[in-house]
């Protein structure tokens, strides 16, 4: 049997890239590696996204293809609110990824960093008709913080031609539950 790795070489880091953004890389890799050793990954199919500064039209999120594991502040995609990479990191961007942080830093533009996670405790919950219940100390935290949107299966299939963007209905269902700074 032969593996094929996905790895493919760093483009070189831009003379432009601030300190500021330089540390927010450091900062939101560590967070990838940190929830991937406490098993907060769904192999490739969860995001953690991060305002870059100076430019909140752009922001930082996991190379498609790679483990939490595997990423690092180098081959993380710097992308606009649009999904255009707007910094080569020799990595394409999981589409589905895009829409949901694109459309929560584009409606809150306080929200520095976004998560995005299927642990196995929130599938659970999902699956419910009736949602989180507020029946305990542990969900009372939550009124007016979460939002529901209908699964409507594999988004990395869709693109932006047939009609995907980060302010469609859904998209603007998923940043409602933000909450102001």
């Amino acid at each position: 049997m032969s593996v094929t790795s996905l790895a493919q070489p760093a483009a070189k880091r831009p003379k432009t890239r601030s300190p500021e953004e330089q540390t927010v890389r450091e900062e939101l890799a560590a967070v990838y590696r940190i929830f991937g050793l406490l098993g907060m990954d769904d192999l490739i199919y969860t995001h953690i996204s991060a305002r870059v500064p100076g430019a909140d039209e752009h922001f930082l999120i996991n190379p498609f293809g790679l483990m939490y594991e595997e990423v690092t502040a180098s081959n993380l995609v710097k992308i606009d609110l649009a999904g255009n990479i707007v910094e080569d990191s020799g990595y394409p961007i999981n589409y589905a990824g895009f829409v949901i942080h694109g459309a929560i830093h584009e409606m809150a533009p306080h929200a520095h960093c976004v998560i995005h996670l299927h642990t196995d405790s929130g599938v659970a919950v999902s699956c419910q008709r009736e949602g989180v219940l507020d029946c305990s100390q542990f969900a009372m935290f939550l009124p007016g913080g979460i939002a529901y949107h209908d699964y409507e299966g594999w988004r990395w299939t869709r693109t932006r031609s047939r009609g995907w963007s980060p302010t469609s209905a859904t998209a603007r269902r998923l940043s409602c539950a933000t909450t102001a700074p």
